[in-house]
Order: structure tokens, then sequence, then C-alpha cells
């Protein structure tokens, strides 16, 4: 499995000090949140899209996730929701990332029209996704946190270019044990998102390994089911400033995932 870091954890992070950040902590590579407070989002131009490209390949580290912040469950109009998903993966393409993450984002709508909502719109921009060589992933999150939650909206747009990113947070949050999540997302499964934290009442990002999530059990599970993809660590810094400061974190945490993988052999 490949090894990558969130931008999440490092907010506003000049795109060259990321890059040399995950070359030198030994990570392959980094999710760009992709956020207009952030140096890369839909907003930039073709001349900083192509130097982001040249700095990320300069530190010969992969471009992993656009992580965008459309969520394809929520009420109104699909346009506004479509054109947006259209810019991520434009700029996903651009970039040479392989994947665009979304939010579901259903608020308090019935279960039943998120769900209809969601795979309304995903279907709608799954064309254009596969026309540029790119993913739609739906991560676990809010109103569709599990696994179960989120097949039922993959399920239904049924496209090779649309599926799930497992946020190892959310579906434990959300009471489903690792085996249940991956069942239900290994068919569409894009990549994993891990992270520690305390408990359920306390959110706040902790070294890996430091914490009650079931890290050690999810990477056993997907060594024994021969899943070869990404571990991406989501250290949630921008919402808790609180937290400690990650890059003096990324060696250990490189470490903790490595010994995970090897035990889990």
């Amino acid at each position: 499995m490949k090894l990558a870091f969130s931008t999440l954890g490092v907010p506003g992070m000049p795109v060259p000090e990321v890059a040399r950040l995950a070359a030198g902590s030994g990570y392959h590579g980094v999710e760009l949140r992709a956020h207009p407070e952030e140096p890369v989002h839909p907003g930039i131009g073709a001349d900083e899209r192509a130097r982001v490209v040249d700095g990320f390949r300069a530190a010969d580290v992969e471009i992993l996730t656009v992580a965008g912040y459309v969520r394809v469950a929520a009420a109104g109009p699909d346009e506004p929701v479509l054109t947006g998903l259209r810019e991520l993966l434009a700029l996903a393409h651009d970039l040479g990332a392989p994947y665009v993450r979304v939010f579901p984002g259903g608020g308090e709508q019935s279960a039943e029209e998120a769900d209809a909502t969601a795979a309304r719109r995903l279907g709608a921009a799954a064309p254009y996704a596969a026309e540029l060589g790119v993913r739609l992933l739906l991560e676990t999150h809010d109103s569709h946190r599990t696994g179960a939650d989120a097949a039922r909206v993959l399920g239904p747009v049924g496209h090779g270019s649309v599926g799930a990113i497992w946020d190892v947070m959310h579906t434990w949050l959300g009471g489903e044990d690792p085996a249940t999540s991956y069942a239900a997302l290994a068919p569409q499964l894009g990549y994993v998102q891990v992270k520690d934290i305390a408990s359920a009442d306390d959110t706040t990002p902790l070294p890996l390994g430091e914490g009650v999530l079931p890290l050690t059990e999810c990477v056993e599970l997907l060594s024994r089911e021969g899943w070869d993809g990404w571990l991406c660590w989501e250290y949630e810094k921008r919402w808790y400033p609180q937290a400690r400061e990650l890059p003096e974190l990324l060696p250990a945490g490189r470490e903790h995932l490595l010994r995970l993988l090897a035990d889990a052999a």
C-alpha cells in the first residue's frame, strides 16, 4: 500500500513546502484540500496549475486527490452542484490527480431523498469524469457516514468513475465495524483515510496509534483481502488549532503504518 497525508493537517502551507515535506517524511502522495483559503483550488489558472504539477513532480510525490467540498446530496437545484463537480474534475485532470473527493451533505432531508439526489448528480457527472480519467469519490461523512450509507448511493449510480473514500473515523462513529464497512465499500473503494482520536466525544486529532480508532483491525482486514491501494492520514489540524503540528508527527505516523502493514503481512 502507498501512504499519503492530507493538507488539512498543514493549512495554508505553500505547495513547494508541502511537496518537500511529503518527500522528506517518506510519503508517496498528498491529498490536496481544494478550498479558496488554500493555495490549490478550482479558481487558480493554468499557469499556477502547471507550477503545482512541476513542484510535485520535482519532489517525486504524487497528487492523490483534489479534496473538494461539493455536497452532492444537498437540497436545492442540481446545476450549481454539477458545476462544482465539473470544476473539481477539471482541476484534478490538470494536476494529474486520479481522484476528486466530495461530501454527501444530505442535511435534514430524508435518507431516501438524499440518496436519490446524490445518486442522480453523481450519475450525471460520471461521463465527464470518465472522459477526463478522474474518479469521483464519495467520502463516508456527515449524513452518509457509514459504508452502508454510501453504498445506498453508489449502487444505483453503478459507474466505474464513481466510488468511495472510507473514512475510518466516521464509519466507527456511525457504529459500523471495519469488516462491515469494507464489505459495503469494497466494490467501489478508492482509498482509505486513517486518523486517530481520543474518544467519540473528543475528536481532536491524535498521533496515529495513540487513540481509540481500530486502525490495526482495518489494516489487517485490508491486507487479508489483498487490497493494495492508498492509506491517507487525514489529520484535521485546520479544525483543531490546539492539536500538535503535523510535520513533527509525520515520520512517526509513517513508521506506525508501516509496522501495521508488516504485522498484517
